[in-house]
């Protein structure tokens, strides 16, 4: 008679507990042995509105909880989060040959943890200190949700090919804020996402014709501050996570690209990955971050001007040799205060 296995152990209990207590529970329950998704604590703990995407999954044939990440976050740092460690994972550490030097999950012996070397972005995390956000309480909601602007995204040649729509819900103590995206079909709008091109690409292109700067900030109302100081700024849609090479394309042959980080540990990642896309497509990358606040337009509310941005240390490597390039405060040209786009 075989002997049946159970549908979870000891290592998915610990592992959804501190899930919960840290990001709260599971918007849609599943079972054990299929993926379940929860709120990721390292990139989507901020408060805001996210679909989540860190999928947690029951192995009873390994007796092991696997724990990944949608959006590509270290899984040691999902656990560290959390309060766990690798073997958390586990239901019992499987047995080890004293002959062998077996290797386990990330990097990882058992009973014995190999340092590996932190990337730029989990350095640059690292020395920033963010603490884990505690989820904002709105309290009930009040209202239905209203769009506030919706920023269409065009061609060069200027044919429209999707939009994103920002929603604000009202609830007692503040508003959710939410997006959507929709696709002209060229006869109608369709929900849904669409090609990913940069927003502004008419002010892109202006960009390379000119030799002026570019500024890649991580949303449309940042980029709107951004062109009312006068600078030629963009974006791609959706926010933080969503930056391809694709869209890095575009900017090839730009003299000098400056990305401008979100404070926070989704926009450490995000500046990460766009700058690591411009390298070796445009002549200089610059990152930095708002000196005030959490992103420019916080920066530029706060009183603050253009070069008073931070360059954001272990992400900011100018080409340029400078001594203590990290500490080094980039310049920026003048811009024409009276463009507006």
């Amino acid at each position: 008679m075989t002997e049946s296995r159970p549908l979870q152990g000891r290592s998915y209990q610990v592992v959804t507990d501190a899930l919960i207590r840290t990001v709260g529970p599971a918007r849609i329950p599943r079972d054990p042995v299929q993926w379940t998704n929860y709120l990721c604590p390292v990139h989507e703990a901020d408060g805001h509105h996210h679909n989540p995407s860190l999928g947690v999954r029951y192995d009873p044939r390994q007796g092991k909880t696997m724990v990944r990440c949608w959006a590509r976050c270290n899984d040691e740092e999902v656990l560290d989060r959390v309060g766990l460690r690798v073997r958390d994972l586990w239901d019992r550490l499987p047995d080890r040959d004293p002959n062998r030097r077996n290797t386990g999950v990330h990097g990882q012996r058992y009973g014995v943890t190999e340092r590996r070397a932190l990337t730029p972005v989990e350095r640059a995390i690292a020395a920033a200190q963010f603490p884990i956000p505690a989820k904002r309480d709105l309290g009930a909601q009040t209202g239905r949700g209203q769009n506030v602007d919706t920023y269409v995204y065009k061609w060069p040649g200027g044919r429209v090919e999707g939009a994103v729509t920002r929603v604000h819900t009202p609830h007692e103590h503040g508003h959710a804020k939410s997006f959507w995206q929709a696709h002209w079909t060229g006869t109608e709008w369709e929900k849904g996402g669409f090609a990913p091109i940069p927003w502004k690409l008419a002010d892109i292109r202006e960009a390379l014709d000119t030799g002026r700067e570019i500024f890649v900030c991580e949303g449309e109302k940042d980029v709107q501050r951004a062109n009312q100081a006068g600078l030629i700024a963009t974006c791609n849609a959706m926010g933080a996570g969503s930056w391809t090479p694709e869209h890095a394309r575009w900017l090839s042959g730009a003299g000098r690209v400056i990305v401008v980080a979100d404070r926070d540990r989704p926009g450490y990642q995000h500046a990460g990955k766009v700058a690591e896309t411009l390298t070796d497509r445009v002549g200089e990358v610059r990152v930095v971050q708002a000196r005030s606040g959490k992103d420019l337009s916080d920066h530029f509310d706060a009183g603050y001007d253009l070069t008073d941005l931070e360059p954001v240390p272990h992400l900011d490597r100018p080409h340029r040799q400078q001594s203590r390039p990290e500490q080094a405060r980039p310049r920026f040209h003048r811009p024409d205060r009276t463009r507006s786009r």
